[in-house]
Order: C-alpha cells, then structure tokens, then sequence
C-alpha cells in the first residue's frame, strides 16, 4: 500500500501534522538530516519542496528559501539522490511539493521513476492544470503508484471539488484561504464557513487543511476540520534562523501552544 493511504488507513482518530521545508535551504547538504529528525519528533508526513525561480503560489517566507536553495546549488537530480540515500532510514510518508516547469524538463516518466526509488509517496504540484493531470500525469503516476495530490480553495466550486475527489487518491490539500502561503493568527468566519462546508460534502478522501497555520487557534481549526494539518511558513522561518531542524521544532512546538 502506498505510505500515503497507509498513513490516513491507520490514524483515522489521530490528528496529524505534516511539516513543509524547502529542499536545499538552510544548507545544500542538510535535507536528509531535516527529514530524519522531523520523523524522529513525531512528524506524520513531511513535503519536501522542491525550489523553483518563480514559486507564485508560495508567500515571501517559502519564495526566499528557495531563492536561497537554488544558490546553494540544489536541483531536482540532486534532491533525488540525497533522498535515494536515505529512502531505507525513512518510514513516514514524504511527499514533493514543486512547480510543473521543473518536472517536465526532468520528464514525468523519469520523474516518477526517480520517486519511487527515492522513497518518494507523493507530489503536488500547484499549477498543474487538470486536464493534463488527468491526460498526461496520472497514466503515468498510476503506474509507479505515486500519487498526485491536488488543492482545493475556498473559491473552487462544489463540483470540481467532487469531480477533484473522484479522479484523485491520497489525500486533498485543502487551502485555508486564495491567497499565498504565509503565517495567519487566527481563520475568520468566512474561512470556518468553508471548513464546514467541505466538511458537510463527506469527500471519500481524507484532507489536509495548510497555508497560514502558525498558533494553536488555527492548529485546532485545521485538525477538527480534517484529518490534519500542514505547516510550512512558520516553520520554514524557524529553520532558516536557526539552523537546526531540533531547535526549530522546539519553537515550532512551543508558538503551536500559544
């Protein structure tokens, strides 16, 4: 079974956390270290972002960490390889987050390939249009038993969310607002409306609830709305000024008591 349906089958009462960072950022070298400790911490499953020179959907936070990334040298080919060498030490569910221009240039055959030799369960891509989702990657991700993990927001309609449900398998990200990524202290009404409605949909597929998680008010929002939550912000920043995934989960844990 694929780590990522593993995962949802056996934490149905369990809240989980999932944690974003940016391959190659703080440090080329570190991103095998920060996937070893997140999972050592309790993490449940983790995106690895793959840095890209225009991450349009990613807020200031998440577009600097992969300017950084990309100086420091790292690529998709590398991030395979520094995956590839942990692929056996790595239990949880790890998941790619990247744009679609670096991964057609690699070739989604290849692609996928590289992921399941890489240990890899998983990958969103946030501007991948549908159609070629469905004519182009799934025939393909199918066949390496990767699964292709698609976003909802607050502004997607009734129908594309249940025609999204029905030709997807894993979990759906849901976007806790149309806006770009960032930290949020608290989700207003309008967005409660909207973990409420989906909710009232019973969606055969699990959700994530990500973008602005950085207190215990949207923690608690995101985990009693769905089966979890994804940080990346707020966590992305304490690994950058700190330097050291240990230390950046201790204030992480501590702002998400706050």
């Amino acid at each position: 079974m694929n780590k990522i349906n593993k995962l949802f089958t056996e934490n149905k009462d369990k809240k989980l956390l999932s944690l974003y960072f940016c391959a190659g950022c703080p440090t080329l070298e570190g991103t095998a270290d920060v996937i070893k400790t997140l999972e050592r911490r309790g993490i449940s499953m983790i995106e690895v972002g793959i840095p890209f020179s225009d991450p349009m959907a990613d807020g200031p936070v998440i577009q600097d960490a992969a300017t950084k990334a990309l100086r420091n040298g790292m690529t998709l080919r590398k991030l395979f390889s520094q995956l590839k060498d942990i692929k056996d030490e790595v239990s949880i569910p790890l998941v790619l987050m990247g744009y679609l221009n670096p991964i057609m240039q690699y070739g989604i055959e290849a692609f996928c390939q590289s992921c399941v030799e890489s240990g890899v369960s998983g990958v969103i891509i946030p501007d991948l249009p549908f159609k070629d989702y469905q004519d182009i990657v799934k025939p393909v991700a199918d066949r390496y038993d990767i699964r292709v993990i698609m976003l909802i927001t607050p502004e997607t309609s009734e129908e594309r969310i249940r025609f999204i449900d029905e030709h997807t398998d894993g979990f759906i990200y849901m976007v806790s607002s149309a806006a770009i990524t960032g930290a949020q202290k608290s989700f207003d009404d309008a967005k409660q409306e909207y973990f409420r409605r989906i909710n009232s949909m019973n969606l055969r597929n699990p959700r994530m609830i990500g973008f602005g998680i950085s207190n215990r008010q949207t923690l608690e929002a995101a985990q009693q709305n769905a089966a979890g939550a994804i940080i990346g912000s707020k966590f992305v920043t304490l690994l950058s000024e700190s330097k050291d995934a240990d230390e950046a989960l201790d204030k992480l844990f501590h702002a998400l008591e706050q």
